[in-house]
Order: structure tokens, then sequence, then C-alpha cells
């Protein structure tokens, strides 16, 4: 399976404005592509060819007005008009219906003032990894990084991202063998929630890290700061950058909550069930702030790629089962009617048992996911660990992936991945048949 590794990247000033340049130009080319579609087709003419845009590509940069793209990394360039092309096909196929997921609308120009930033880099600019842990990159140099963890293989491709707040990330997309962890006798149902962020079955409890909540006053001060900038001056930049860095701090922890929480669920236990919620529903109600808050949906598929490579049992549960209004006592199951959220403890009137409303939902989850695996009509994995319908890849399906051979070069890692510090990483991108653009 593919996964993604990000670092951290700590570029001197000098690289800065190297990558910065490197975003520009890589931008003026999906641009100009995009645009010589568009003219081509109001003007009747045959559909661009991706070696038509890649020739026109070549011939720019011979003029005047478009020699300054010879001073960035070809490559760069090169896998701009890669977007491009995935960038109509996609929408063609939206069109069509022939893929998945929700409609996709025509590419959009890329603008100058957008705040996140990227370039991808494939084995043909030569990008490597120095003895000195550095990031080689073409016409930038070598970049420090911070090496948190180890690549469990040698990559082909990587991305450089900037973020709202100026920060610089290096992603890789690396092909991951399985890594089962020992079985072990435990199966576990998941309600997650607000005042609780999840609740088991077997009555354990997760409370929310209310961050967004935490840092409302500052972030408040923060964004009252912005309007009172004038639109256009450094100052309004700064204070903006600020507004970011909030923001960015109140995403960073909510992601390390999620991982450090889904690898706990998932090495303790052998099958996890939890419910499909309607998160783009619930995020239209008077809760919308504490929902997306809570990011249920990033923990959810936390839990399913986790389980995909470490050999578990993922069920999601029907939005529509009526987990909090049935009886979860064994012998009675009896179905009540729908309860206000302020009714934390019910009493079912069938057989008097009194319910917490967080813990009886999980242990219904639980029997519910246990029926479902019984009658073979849930999405599990296989004896041999792999998935009965294949899910979604994690890393886009025509994005670089990893040489087969390269594989040999790293060891695999043990366990649930997670932060090694100081560990180091002497890897060389090896070459491949083809490269994509980003999923």
């Amino acid at each position: 399976m593919r996964l993604r590794y990000r670092y951290r990247l700590y570029p001197t000033p000098s690289q800065r404005q190297s990558l910065a340049r490197t975003f520009g130009c890589a931008r003026v080319v999906f641009n100009d592509g995009l645009r010589a579609r568009k003219d081509a087709q109001l003007a009747g003419l045959p559909y661009l060819t991706d070696g038509q845009l890649s020739a026109r590509l070549t011939a720019a940069k011979a003029t005047p007005e478009r020699a300054w793209l010879g001073e960035v990394s070809a490559v760069a360039l090169q896998q701009a008009l890669a977007d491009v092309n995935t960038a109509c096909r996609n929408f063609f196929a939206s069109v069509n219906g022939t893929r998945r997921g929700p409609k996709v609308g025509p590419p959009r120009r890329r603008s100058r003032k957008d705040v996140h930033q990227a370039v991808r880099f494939t084995a043909n600019a030569h990008v490597t990894i120095t003895k000195g842990r550095k990031l080689r990159l073409p016409k930038i140099g070598d970049v420090p990084v911070r090496w948190s963890r180890r690549l469990p293989s040698a990559p082909s491709s990587v991305t450089v991202l900037r973020d709202a707040t100026g920060r610089h990330f290096a992603s890789f997309v690396v092909e991951a063998d399985a890594d089962p962890l020992p079985a072990v006798a435990r199966e576990v149902g998941v309600d997650l929630g607000l005042t609780h962020f999840a609740i088991l079955s077997d009555g354990t409890t997760f409370e929310a890290p209310t961050l967004l909540r935490d840092a409302e006053r500052k972030l408040g001060r923060a964004q009252r700061a912005l309007a009172r900038k004038t639109k256009g001056s450094h100052n309004r930049t700064k204070a903006r950058a600020k507004v970011a860095r909030v923001h960015a701090k109140v995403a960073d922890g909510r992601r390390d909550f999620h991982h450090k929480l889904s690898s706990t669920v998932i090495r303790d236990n052998q099958a996890v069930y939890v419910e499909d919620l309607a998160v783009s529903g619930l995020g239209r109600t008077r809760l919308a702030k504490s929902v997306h808050d809570a990011g249920w949906s990033s923990f959810v598929a936390m839990l399913e790629y986790k389980a995909r490579r470490h050999g578990r049992t993922l069920v999601r549960i029907g939005r529509f089962f009526p987990s909090s209004q049935r009886c979860s006592t064994p012998d009675c199951g009896a179905t009540h009617g729908p309860t206000p959220l302020s009714v934390r403890e019910w009493t079912c009137r069938a057989c008097g048992a009194v319910h917490d409303r967080d813990v009886n939902a999980a242990r219904n989850i639980l029997a519910e996911g246990q029926r479902l695996v019984a009658a073979g009509r849930a999405e599990t994995l296989n004896a041999c660990g792999g998935t009965v319908r294949p899910g979604r890849p994690l890393a886009g399906p025509r994005e670089t992936g990893t040489h087969p051979t390269s594989r040999r070069l790293a060891a695999r890692p043990v366990g649930i991945p997670g932060r090694q510090a100081g560990e180091d990483v002497k890897l060389m991108l090896m070459p491949t048949a083809s490269a994509g653009p980003i999923g």
C-alpha cells in the first residue's frame, strides 16, 4: 500500500527565495496550459494533447517573455502540466459519470495570492538524500530536514509544500509492505461524540480536546488585528500569518491526538466497529463548530488505513442504525424512540435496565458489527490481510510510487509507525518507469 511521509524542511533565506521562484514558475506553467486548452476549445480546435502542451512549454522557454522559466527545474514544470492533465481528466470523468465521489468542477487558475503552494520532483530531477541528511533539490540546494521517523522504503518522488504560516514540508510517497501486529482476542465498538470524543463498548472514554474552543480568544484578537490592517500592506501580510499560525497549531494538535488514539485502538483490538456518521450534514447544524473541531472523518480515515496495514478488521455501521435508541441488554434489544441530546441516561421500559447513552450506543455498534461480519455483509479484511473490496488508495493511483526493487533498500518498521527522533535516513531516490500527477 502507498503511504505519505511528511517531514519539516528548514530552508535558508536564499533557498526560500529559490523555492518561491519555483512555486511561481510552476503556477505560471499550470495557468498557461489551462488557458491554451480553453482557447483551443473556444476556437473550435482539437483538444490539445499532453505532448502538445509539453512542446509548447519547451518553445515558450526559448522566448524572451518566458525565458525566466529556465531558472527552475524543468521536472517541476513538467509536473505542473501533469496536474493540468489530471484536473481535466477528473472533470471529464465526473461529467461522464465514470468518476466515483462528489462532482468535480472544471479546472481553475492558480492564484498568486494563494498561501498554499506545492511543486513535485520525480526521479528525473535527481533528487537525493545526502550523507549529511539533507534533501538535495535541483537548482535549490541541500535543504535541512527534520527526520522525525524512518522511511519504510526508498521513495521515487517528493512534493515540496508551503503552508499558510510559511512552513515548508517534504512529502514522500512510498510503498509500504503490510506490517501485521500480533493477534488479540479483543473486539470493540466505538461511538464518537462531542463531550467525549470516543466511547468504547467496554466503558472506556476519551475526552475530546477542544483545541479550537481553547484558542478562540487568541484567534479573535489576531483576526481583529488583521481586520484593522490596510489591504496590500506588509503589516496585513504579517497579521494574516499570525492568524494562520493559530489555526495551524490547532490543526497540528488535533492531528496528533487522532494519530495517538487511532494507534491505541488498532493496537489493542483485533476488530474495530465504528458508526458511519454524516459529518457533512452535522456540519450544517448548530453544533457545526464542535463537529468540525472534533474531526471525526479524519480519525476514522486513520483507523481505516492503519487497520489495513496492520492486519486488523474495521467495519463501518450504517448511519441509520439506531444505536442510541436500542437497549444493549442481550436478552432485551427493545428499540425506543429518539431522545434529546440532553438526556445522557435512560431506562429501558422493557427490561428496566439503566443505560449510559454513549456506552449503550457503543455496545450496540459492537453487536451490530459482529452480526454483519457473521452474515458476510460487511467490508472486512480477509484471512490473508487483504481487503475483500479494495478501498481508495492512500496515495493517488497516478502518483509516482516506489520502484519495486527499491523495497530491499530500507528495513520495514516494527509496529505502528511513530516518531523516532535522531534516526538517520540515507536513501537514494530510485528511477521509475512513469511519472504521474498528484492523486
